[in-house]
């Protein structure tokens, strides 16, 4: 037997889950140091957590209220919007149904919620609604006061 043999055959004997790391870095024969190896996986995991979209409770959640009141869209919509009036969430927060009220070009298409379908697909986004901004921040600023000289 060779060296290479019986190095090998040393390792497959002693195996332990946590030294894999190791042992796949002595049996590589590639001449790339550790830290450039762990480049590419750490490229990969940004990649596939910046693609990862939200479905409408998980975009709610960090809303007020839990967006009751505030307009959602998916994301491959152009136009339309719903304002959010009634969730029920089931007890992991990330399922549930949600009613509201259809908005086409800024302006509410009908008078009564309605049942939102597809919430749980992963597309949806928040849209920002002037109005309710320029509502919030005029509230949270307080008025100068004046002093009469």
């Amino acid at each position: 037997m060779n060296t290479a043999t019986r190095s090998v055959a040393s390792i497959v004997k002693s195996w332990n889950p946590l030294s894999f790391t190791l042992t796949k870095r002595t049996l590589t024969t590639s001449s790339s140091s550790p830290a450039s190896a762990s480049n590419p996986s750490t490229t990969v995991a940004k990649s596939k957590r910046k693609n990862k979209k939200k479905n409408l409770f998980e975009v709610a959640q960090f809303l007020p209220n839990w967006g009751i009141g505030y307009q959602l869209a998916k994301t491959h919509w152009s136009g339309v919007a719903y304002q959010i009036t009634k969730i029920n969430l089931y007890k992991d927060g990330k399922h549930g149904k949600a009613w509201g009220i259809v908005h086409k070009d800024g302006v509410p298409a009908a008078d009564a919620p309605k049942k939102i379908s597809g919430v749980h697909k992963r597309c949806w986004k928040y849209i920002p609604n002037p109005k309710k901004t320029e509502q919030i921040t005029s509230q949270s600023l307080p008025e100068p006061e004046v002093q009469a000289a």
